[in-house]
Order: C-alpha cells, then sequence, then structure tokens
C-alpha cells in the first residue's frame, strides 16, 4: 500500500487519511523503513475502515461554494442566538463564539471557555443544533463527558440523547 511518510520527534506511529485519501503515516526519526512497513500491513483492515470513513464524511459535506456561503451565514445568524438563550438559561458564559468550517466535530470549547461550532452543523436539525449549543456549553464547568458533565446537559435537556441520534442521520 502507497503511503506518505512523515517523520519527526516523536515516540510512536500513527496512520491517517487526508483530503485526498491519501494514507499518511507519522513515525520516529530513526523508525526503520522495514518496521514502517509492517506497521502499515498489520494495519491495512484499519486503514481501508479510515479511506471508507472519510470518503463518506466527504460526501456528506460536499457542498457548492454558493451553498457553503449560505451555510456560513445561516450558521453566524443562528448559533450566537442559540448560545445566548442556553447560556443564561444554563448560567454559563463562553469567553468567545467562533463559526469555522471544521469537518471532522460539530462544535468544541477550549480550555479557556471559548466554543467553535462548526458551519455544517447547519445542516442538522434544529434540536440536534441545540443539543451540540448545549453540549458544549456544559464542558465550560465540566472540561469532560464525565458522569456530572451528562447530569448537567440532561437537566436542560432531558431529550438529549434523541438529539445526540440526529447528529449521526445525515
Amino acid at each position: 500500500m502507497d503511503y506518505v511518510l512523515i517523520r519527526s520527534k516523536r515516540k510512536t506511529m500513527s496512520i491517517s487519511v487526508d483530503d485526498g485519501l491519501r494514507v499518511v503515516v507519522r513515525a520516529p526519526m530513526n523508525t526503520p523503513a522495514s518496521q514502517i512497513d509492517k506497521f502499515v500491513a498489520d494495519n491495512i483492515q484499519a486503514i481501508e475502515n479510515m479511506i471508507a470513513s472519510k470518503k463518506k464524511l466527504l460526501e456528506k459535506y460536499n457542498v457548492s461554494d454558493e451553498e457553503l456561503m449560505r451555510i456560513v451565514k445561516s450558521a453566524k445568524e443562528i448559533l450566537p442566538k442559540r448560545v445566548e438563550y442556553y447560556s443564561s438559561l444554563m448560567d454559563l458564559k463562553p469567553t468567545s463564539v467562533k463559526i469555522t468550517k471544521a469537518k471532522k466535530r460539530f462544535g468544541s470549547c477550549s480550555g479557556k471557555n471559548g466554543i467553535c461550532f462548526s458551519c455544517y452543523l447547519m445542516l442538522y436539525p434544529m434540536e440536534a443544533v441545540d443539543y451540540v449549543v448545549v453540549h458544549e456549553l456544559a464542558h465550560i464547568k465540566h472540561h469532560n463527558h464525565s458522569r456530572e458533565f451528562y447530569a448537567l446537559i440532561k437537566r436542560y435537556m432531558p431529550d438529549y440523547k434523541k438529539r445526540e441520534k440526529l447528529l449521526k442521520q445525515l
């Protein structure tokens, strides 16, 4: 199997698939080529699964530039308002709210309590959007996925599990 090799100051090897569907292997500087080839060969099934997942992801978010501009505009109009609403309800204030074009995650919360949302979240039903907003706001209080974190979400969104499933349907 062909792959792109990136050597760096690291201790372990890893495999990923980029947006061009190329297999990328990261390895420590002095790792012998034979050991890297064996690592790739031992992980063929995982690599094939990664390629299939990446293809699915790329198909899911394959939108025209015009459509992407509409999605970004919609995200910038709607998401800050939803954050403001749930923020006041939960009494949790983010330090910032940003909209990105991330394709791997719907939202994130930084260690400094800044929240980012992917504009692609707008492709989902509003119930799912609200769930992601509450999920990220809950990270302001609990920077993990503990029982207390999910209890906080459930307090403000008792049907969160149903909403979470909506994110897997597109």
